[in-house]
């Protein structure tokens, strides 16, 4: 079983920059893949990116490629996401989770919040126009 605490949200202004972490504790945290999921007020749950336990694969929702990019520590049990040119339309609350995924999974399952076996509480990130 893992736990996940999410830190780092908070405040920024359009073309700012944030980077959020997630600590896991546990045990086989370096088995799962990690990833990010976000929910805008009225709005469901969306995918945002998830690496591989491995950390040598990544998957970007579109609307955040190039602009995001997730990482990992294995050694320190710690997911990074950092939030480049953040747009207002970025302002949601983020969660990290934590999902047990065969080698060949689909893509639509990684995008899948369903998927996922462990989530965090969630960090608020507000981006200002």
């Amino acid at each position: 079983q893992l736990q996940l605490v999410e830190s780092g949200g908070g405040l920024a202004q359009a073309g700012g920059s944030l980077r959020l972490s997630c600590a896991a504790s546990g045990r086989a945290f370096s088995s799962y893949a990690m990833g990010w999921f976000r929910q805008a007020p009225g709005k469901e749950r969306e995918f945002v990116t998830t690496i591989t336990s491995s950390g040598g694969g990544t998957y970007y929702a579109d609307s955040v490629k190039g602009r995001f990019t997730i990482s990992r520590d294995n050694a320190k049990n710690t997911v990074y996401l950092q939030m480049n040119s953040l747009k207002p339309e970025d302002t949601a609350v983020y969660y990290c989770a934590a999902g047990l995924f065969a080698r060949r999974v689909p893509i639509t399952i990684i995008h899948s919040a369903g998927a996922y076996n462990y989530w965090g509480q969630g960090t608020q990130v507000t981006v200002s126009s």
